[in-house]
């Protein structure tokens, strides 16, 4: 049985990085060649001497909405809510904190120029025209562990360049290096790139809650394998490429792909012991202890190295979570 403790370490509060850098290529990237365990410290503009003509690297273009929104109750109380999905017209599926607030208790936003109506566990509804710019009045939907509050950079830095489909309500952080620049050097070497869809949401930030970790649902995220993508991957498989995924997100979107679909919703779970059926390189940030995507990079990497991989940044003071530095898999 694989158990929860086994994918918990020890982090300094410290090295979880706050604020984004300014030139997202300054990240630092830690190299881990899984066959010789050999592990390499550099700079993430040096990605490009890993990378060979005929690769094929997978983006996630999902764009993150500002949804998280700030308003008070009738009786002055502070309301947080974080937009999930838009299920109907004027009707959102959304996390509502303190959770107590009651059913048709009503939530004022901006200065009382917009109301929403808690409609249910999880559901809040606004008139039509407000519902249409509801998101005018979020902020980015920064995680937990980034003790501050969304300020304007974060409107940049928190989003990938190459961001496209609005729908998700974290950022795909593996991407959050990259720039237009490094983008088209790659693509110069001859590197096929390609851009898939997988709209982040709660599914890849659900505790894990059972000691047996096989016992855990993960929530469905949406995917969607363009045509591009398509050709590029089928082209993959056939002339055995290498398929290089960046973020977790792009790689569980690969292997939803190999196991035989291209769009809806894929609940698939990464552990240790999973065979990976098309992803040869994963690049990725480093994630928080006893999580499903800290499973995922030690079913990639196989779990010693990648906890040693780990205990190394963690030595040498690398950045943690979404605004932190990466890592890439080999």
């Amino acid at each position: 049985m694989l158990k929860l403790s086994d994918f918990n370490y020890d982090l300094p509060k410290e090295l979880i990085a706050q604020y984004p850098l300014l030139e997202r290529l300054d990240a630092r990237l830690l190299v881990v060649n899984r066959k010789t365990g050999i592990i390499e410290h550099r700079i993430f503009k040096d990605i490009k001497d890993y990378l060979r003509k005929g690769d094929i690297l997978v983006l996630n273009d999902t764009k993150v909405l500002p949804s998280r929104l700030i308003g008070r109750k009738v009786t002055g109380g502070r309301v947080e809510v974080l937009l999930l999905k838009r299920k109907n017209g004027n009707l959102f599926s959304a996390l509502i904190n303190p959770s107590r607030i009651k059913v048709e208790e009503k939530i004022i936003f901006d200065n009382g120029s917009v109301v929403g109506v808690v409609s249910g566990k999880n559901e809040i509804s606004f008139k039509k025209a407000d519902a249409d710019r509801i998101y005018e009045l979020g902020v980015m939907p920064l995680p937990p562990y980034i003790k501050r509050e969304a300020l304007d950079l974060d409107n940049i830095y928190y989003q990938t360049v190459y961001a496209e489909k609005e729908g998700a309500i974290a950022a795909p952080t593996a991407g959050l290096h990259f720039t237009e620049g490094i983008i088209k050097e790659i693509s110069a070497q001859g590197v096929d790139i390609a851009y898939i869809t997988l709209h982040v949401g709660l599914g890849t930030f659900r505790p894990v809650k059972c000691d047996d970790i096989e016992q855990h649902k993960m929530e469905a995220e949406y995917f969607r394998i363009s045509e591009d993508a398509f050709k590029k991957l089928e082209k993959a498989k056939a002339d055995k490429l290498r398929v290089i995924a960046v973020g977790s997100t792009a790689l569980r979107a690969i292997e939803a792909f190999a196991l035989g679909k291209k769009e809806g919703f894929t609940d698939l779970f990464i552990y240790p012991g999973y065979e990976f059926k098309l992803t040869d390189c994963l690049l990725t940030n480093f994630h928080l202890p006893c999580t499903t995507l800290f499973m995922l990079v030690c079913a990639f990497c196989m779990e010693k190295l990648a906890k040693k991989a780990y205990e190394e940044a963690v030595d040498k003071k690398y950045r943690f979570y979404s605004y932190g530095d990466a890592m890439l898999i080999i």
